[in-house]
């Protein structure tokens, strides 16, 4: 079967978006959550840490995933695949 050259840009701003965003999402899960307990100040009356390990990660989450669809369907669009 061949792949037609629209297809193979297609796949690979995809791969390279899913990329990106699983890269953001490893840092946010992991790196930052390793380096949080370094941080000791208050925040709004709780550890800044126990902020960022608990509510600032689900921000990002919901923001990667509001991104990821957005980005698809404009992707979608672009390249004549679109559901309607």
């Amino acid at each position: 079967m061949q792949v037609s050259e629209n297809h193979q840009r297609y796949w690979q701003k995809n791969l390279r978006i899913t990329g990106i965003l699983l890269f953001i999402w490893f840092v946010v899960t992991y790196v930052v959550a390793f380096f949080a307990r370094d941080l000791s100040f208050s925040f709004f009356g709780w550890p800044f840490s126990f902020w960022v390990g608990s509510q600032g990660s689900l921000v990002v989450y919901v923001l990667i995933i509001g991104f990821y669809a957005r980005y698809m369907n404009k992707l979608d669009q672009e390249h004549g695949v679109a559901e309607d």
